[in-house]
């Protein structure tokens, strides 16, 4: 019986925004920083906030996911990948590139919602 959750299909797509914003934070933010530089304004901050907000809700998705799947026994990859692109996000801009490569491949395990067969046993 092929088993769906409606919650990898959100984190699928939250993963493929996630992976946009991503590839747009650096430019966004540095944009930012220039002309804080020229105009005196305080906007970098709060540019860098919005960036690591959303990365913090798709942390939390993937993490609901994560169990929901679990109980499910739906494949994990997904979900895994997910938090760690983000977490790597979280701890540092610097790490976008990693996390928008974990990005892309966590969107698509989520989205593929491969149960796990009868020969792996999954601990309860």
């Amino acid at each position: 019986m092929k088993r769906k959750l409606k919650i990898n299909v959100l984190a699928g797509v939250v993963d493929i925004v996630m992976a946009f914003l991503i590839m747009i934070s650096w430019f966004a933010v540095i944009f930012a920083a220039f002309g804080d530089a020229t105009t005196g304004t305080h906007a970098t901050g709060g540019v860098g906030t919005f960036f690591y907000i959303c990365a913090a809700i798709a942390l939390i998705i993937h993490v609901i996911a994560l169990i929901r799947s679990r109980k499910s026994g739906i494949s994990l990859v997904g979900h895994v990948l997910g938090i760690i692109g983000m977490g790597c996000f979280l701890i540092t801009m610097f790490l976008a590139l990693p996390a928008f490569v974990l990005a892309i491949l966590a969107a698509i395990f989520s989205l593929l919602q491969k149960n796990v067969g009868d020969s792996t046993s999954i601990p309860k």
